[in-house]
Parts: structure tokens; C-alpha cells; sequence
């Protein structure tokens, strides 16, 4: 038992990556569930999500990793560091696509050095990878991708989470659990909510012609699969978080008008060739610009990708992990959001 539970009685977690769109759920949803929990973040990063006072906050400089071992030798709430450490730290677009490397994989390997030499490796260290790792599925039987999945990532992004998950399970003494979630959406979410308000406007944009299956999961599923993960004890273990069904393109086209009041919508499909041609022109936009875009080439292979069917019965027989919110009910909730943002 660490010092800071025999004081509070709390398991004490640590979220690095807070401030990001997932990253507030998580800090709101440890807080409920009775932890002391404490927020790593950029002094730059927005809190405006992280608004309890109850929060700890951890200001990190990723790029000095003596500066982060001041900073936990600093405000740790024990020499033993935290109960559990929770990394949603990432990026999902860059200028520069060595930047990738760099944010995806350099900051969690070298924070797990500076854990080490510290002594502060915690009980549970939950990785946030992504589906991408796993690369393109069987696009000929539409089979679902696995936890026994072969990884053949073809995005700079998909790599960079790959390299980390491969760092992370190499590492002496170090108890992790990875998840690889599949499209989260909810509140506060950007690029589904491009998505929506494009619908809102009449157009629904899909890319190629050949059937395309996708899957999500709306944000609260995956926090709180997170901790039912950390509370069941599973260690060294990999995980996909999906809901457990796939949806057409005009399926989700069609939830997302009911919920905004059964908008009259236009399908537009763009032909692959097309799709990598406006990919490329917005690239370039972003670099001109020095602005990561959403439409890139590594973007492109990833809309390309028409089989996202998976399998997640291994964290449902392992933690019970199941999907409160099927995509009708995320979307309702989501466009909500999204409604009152656009009327204040």
C-alpha cells in the first residue's frame, strides 16, 4: 500500500494525455469511480474539460526527459509513484509525419525509462494504441480482426502506435494492458463531427465503391472498459474496444439525420483516385500552412480501409467489457451535443 492510500484510502491514477478529448472522460470517470487522480499535461494544454477541483495536475515537457523525471520526483504521490498510469498521450495528424515517431512512440518509450530509473513502475500501465496498429483486415470475407491478428500497419500513425505497443511489452518489470480501439466518437470529438455537420449541411461524403464496414465506440464505453480492465486485474494483455457490430456508411448517414430531425441528405461518393488526389492537395495545404489536416495520405489509406469488423469477445470474457451505448444511442447524444453547441 503506497503512502497516499494509507492517507486517503484511494488507489491514486495518473492520465497522461488528460486533455484531449478522451482524456477528460477518463479524468472524470476515475473521479467517480473514487480515485485520486491526477492530470498530465502540457502547460500549454487547454483544461477547459478539466474544470474539478478535485483533479491533481502534472505538467509535462514530453520533449525533456529530464524535466519529466523532475517533474514525478516532484509530485508523486509516494517514492513508489501511482497506483496506475493510464496513457492517452498521442497523435492521430502531424505537419510532419516523423512527428509520429516522435509523439507516438519517443515520448511513452522514454517516459518508461524515466519510470524506471525512478522505481515508479505502477501496478497497472493501461496503453491507448489504436486499430490502426493492426493494419488493412480481410477485405475479401469481411472476417473480423482479432486479438491473434498478424499487425500490418501501412499508416505512419498505425507504425508509431505499433513500435510503442512492441517498447511497452519489451519492457523488465513493467505490468501493461494495451487497448486498441476502434473510431471513438462523442461530445467534443472533431473529426466525427465533421462527419456530422457535413451531413447537417445536406452532403454525406463516403470514399470508394466497395462495400465498407465500420465500427465505433462511443467515448464513456471506452473509459469505462479502461477501468473495469485495471479493476479485474488483467495484465500483459491486448485488447480490442468496439462495439461489438459493424455498420454500412448509410447506416450511420441515416442515424445521424434522425437525430438532427430527419435532415434530407445528398450521398456523394468519391472515387478512390479522387479521394488521394484532394488527400495529397490538403497535405501540402497543411504544410504550406504548417497545420496538421484531417484529409492526408496516411488519413487516405485509413478511408480506404473498407473491412473494420471486430472481434472483441476477449475483453468480454476477461473483464466483461460491453457496449452501453449501440450507435444510435452514441449518435443521439453526440448530435445533441452538438445542437446546443450550435445554438449558443
Amino acid at each position: 500500500m503506497t503512502q497516499n492510500q494509507e492517507n486517503t484510502g484511494k488507489k491514486t491514477v495518473l492520465v497522461i494525455g488528460a486533455g484531449g478529448f478522451i482524456g477528460g472522460f477518463i479524468a472524470a470517470e476515475a473521479l467517480r469511480r473514487g480515485y485520486d487522480t491526477w492530470a498530465g499535461v502540457r502547460a500549454s494544454t487547454s483544461r477547459r474539460y478539466l474544470n474539478d477541483e478535485r483533479l491533481h495536475f502534472l505538467e509535462l515537457d514530453y520533449d525533456n526527459p529530464v524535466s519529466v523525471k523532475e517533474a514525478l520526483l516532484k509530485n508523486a504521490p509516494s517514492e513508489r509513484g501511482w497506483d496506475y498510469i493510464i496513457w492517452n498521450l498521442g497523435a492521430t495528424k502531424c505537419v510532419n509525419f516523423l512527428d509520429f515517431n516522435r509523439i507516438n512512440y519517443c515520448y511513452v518509450r522514454d517516459f518508461i525509462k524515466v519510470l524506471t530509473e525512478c522505481g515508479m513502475l505502477p501496478e497497472r500501465f493501461l496503453y491507448m494504441s489504436s486499430l490502426s496498429a493492426l493494419g488493412p483486415g480481410d477485405e475479401e470475407n469481411y472476417a473480423p480482426l482479432t486479438a491473434s491478428t498478424i499487425p500490418r500497419p501501412n499508416t505512419g500513425y498505425g507504425l508509431s502506435k505499433m513500435k510503442a505497443e512492441t517498447f511497452i511489452e519489451t519492457s523488465a518489470g513493467l505490468n501493461w494492458i494495451i487497448f486498441r480501439p476502434t473510431g471513438v466518437y462523442g461530445p467534443h470529438e472533431k473529426d466525427y463531427l465533421m462527419m456530422i455537420q457535413s451531413i447537417d449541411r445536406h452532403f454525406d461524403f463516403g470514399v470508394g465503391y466497395k462495400r465498407q464496414m465500420l465500427t465505433f465506440i462511443y467515448v464513456e464505453d471506452l473509459v469505462n472498459a479502461i477501468f473495469d480492465a485495471l479493476a479485474a486485474g488483467v495484465n500483459k494483455k491486448k485488447y480490442i474496444i468496439s462495439e461489438p457490430r459493424a455498420y454500412t456508411q448509410t447506416e450511420f448517414r441515416n442515424l445521424v439525420k434522425k437525430a438532427l430531425g430527419g435532415r434530407w441528405v445528398i450521398p456523394v461518393k468519391l472515387p478512390l483516385w479522387m479521394a488521394y488526389i484532394a488527400s495529397v492537395c490538403a497535405e501540402k495545404w497543411g504544410r504550406i500552412r504548417m497545420k496538421a489536416t484531417t484529409l492526408n495520405r496516411d488519413k487516405f489509406k485509413i478511408m480506404r480501409q473498407r473491412n473494420w469488423n471486430c472481434d472483441v469477445s476477449d475483453a468480454q470474457r476477461d473483464f466483461g467489457f460491453h457496449a452501453d451505448f449501440p450507435l444510435e444511442r452514441g449518435i443521439e447524444k453526440t448530435v445533441g451535443a452538438y445542437l446546443r453547441a450550435k445554438k449558443s
